[in-house]
């Protein structure tokens, strides 16, 4: 997968994304928006394509580059394993200034033997860095020639920090699994009920709430990409009946492509909320064109729905009312109103943030005419904002938590530094229950009151 300028053009203006569809210069200056220098920290390329595939977690990641961009591979995201935990330990070619001068490929070719002779991976994925790529080392020609000394996949993933936001790099670490990884292996066996989660990185571990519904109906879930992943189920998703996408701007490009060149339809779909988790398991039934299915589909649905009913009893009756404002991004930005509504919370206002203009129109019907829509904003219009609304909460990202536990605002985190699973119908209780407790907590009342000396 060649970096190129035609390359990067072509995962910025993907054809799938409403974003480019119908859309002027003005919006495509807005898309191809790079980070700035010195303040990318989660927000760069690099960044984006070790989220999309990190959560492999049979695989060794290395960062070919400065030690400083490989970060703090055991807590820079929430995705779970269920088996192998080699994806939590951080890989880096640690380049210092004489390899900038000299070039680093012969430091990288000798990291990737010693990776596998010392912990024996299923494949290795080598992450460009800027560094790497200003110096001009050829990383695609030193991960073809590891590849044939070792015998297992190495995988060149070229998305230097530079080239764009972590939107960009996500797409990019979509097209090396395109380009090197999918449809390279032949499962056992298939059948017409194989699916994909595309999108879906098991964060706190949420996929393993809505992987047994599937289950329940007959459903299997071929490939995850990339939540809980092993290298070999995505070798061989080309073989799945449909893709289901979960974070639609994050891999659109991979949906489409397989799509193009293997017939598989995709539909995109969210399992916060208790409508969203019933419309998604109907739009999978219904596509897959079995009427028994479908039918299967109405009964679980309906069971499911008995029993969180019960479940949610006590957390809706002293959740109902209470006012929220909601920063975040993306899918998140209108499916966890969805949710929230459910319990009979009200946000007040949310965030548009990398929300696509769907998004954006789903946030507009959920939260009315008297809701509003923020674009941005730092910690003082938070604030601002949350007592204007007189909301009762914030629930946003970690970067945002000690802006409002200072103000004495209840908070709840929402983002990919989580440790609660949201997702499905045990997520909607998991939700409930984070609310209830963040809400009525005794230290509002404790902090809230005069200090001694005041009184």
């Amino acid at each position: 997968m060649k970096m190129s300028q035609s390359k990067i053009n072509e995962l910025l203006h993907e054809p799938g994304c409403e974003h480019n569809q119908n859309k002027g210069e003005k919006k495509k200056k807005s898309c191809s928006q790079q980070a700035q220098p010195g303040a990318a920290q989660g927000g760069c390329a690099f960044d984006g394509a070790m989220i999309s595939l990190v959560p492999i977690t049979d695989a060794a990641h290395l960062v070919h580059g400065p030690i400083a961009c490989a970060g703090n591979s055991w807590g820079s995201r929430g995705s779970l394993s269920s088996g192998p935990m080699l994806y939590k330990t951080g890989f880096t070619t640690d380049l210092t200034e004489n390899d900038v001068i000299f070039g680093g490929e012969k430091k990288l070719y000798k990291a990737i033997l010693e990776i596998k002779e010392r912990y024996q991976p299923t494949a290795i994925f080598v992450y460009a860095t800027c560094v790497t790529a200003l110096i001009g080392d050829d990383m695609e020609a030193v991960c073809k020639v590891a590849k044939e000394k070792i015998g297992i996949p190495v995988v060149p993933v070229i998305a230097p920090g530079f080239i764009g936001s972590k939107n960009l790099g996500n797409r990019f670490g979509g097209e090396a699994l395109l380009d090197y990884v999918v449809g390279t292996a032949e499962p056992e066996y298939t059948t017409p009920y194989d699916i994909n989660l595309i999108g879906e990185y098991n964060i706190a571990g949420e996929m393993w709430g809505v992987l047994p519904l599937f289950e329940k109906l007959g459903i299997r879930v071929l490939s995850k990409i990339t939540g809980d992943a092993r290298y070999e189920e995505i070798c061989y998703a080309h073989r799945a009946k449909l893709n289901v996408m979960i974070c639609s701007r994050a891999l659109l490009n991979m949906a489409r492509k397989m799509q193009e060149r293997y017939g598989i339809p995709y539909l995109e779909e969210s399992f916060y909320g208790i409508d969203d988790v019933n419309r998604c398991l109907r739009n999978v039934a219904e596509k897959l064109g079995d009427p028994d299915l479908q039918a299967r589909t109405e009964k679980l649905i309906a069971q499911e729905t008995a029993a969180l009913d019960v479940a949610l009893s006590f957390y809706r009756e002293r959740l109902q009312g209470k006012r929220v404002v909601l920063y975040t991004g993306g899918v998140k930005s209108w499916s966890i109103i969805s949710a929230a509504k459910d319990l009979g919370i009200e946000v007040v206002a949310t965030s548009t943030r990398k929300s696509t203009e769907e998004d954006k129109a789903k946030i507009k019907n959920l939260l009315g005419n008297d809701g509003i829509m923020l674009e941005k904003g730092n910690a003082q219009e938070l604030l601002k904002l949350v007592r204007d609304t007189k909301a009762d909460m914030l629930i946003a990202g970690g970067r945002n938590q000690y802006t409002a536990l200072k103000a004495r605002i209840p908070f709840l985190d929402i983002n990919q530094e989580r440790h609660h699973p949201y997702a499905g119908y045990v997520g909607m209780v998991e939700m409930a229950k984070e609310l209830y407790e963040a809400l009525y907590s005794p230290i509002w009342e404790q902090i809230r009151k005069p200090a001694p000396w005041e009184s």
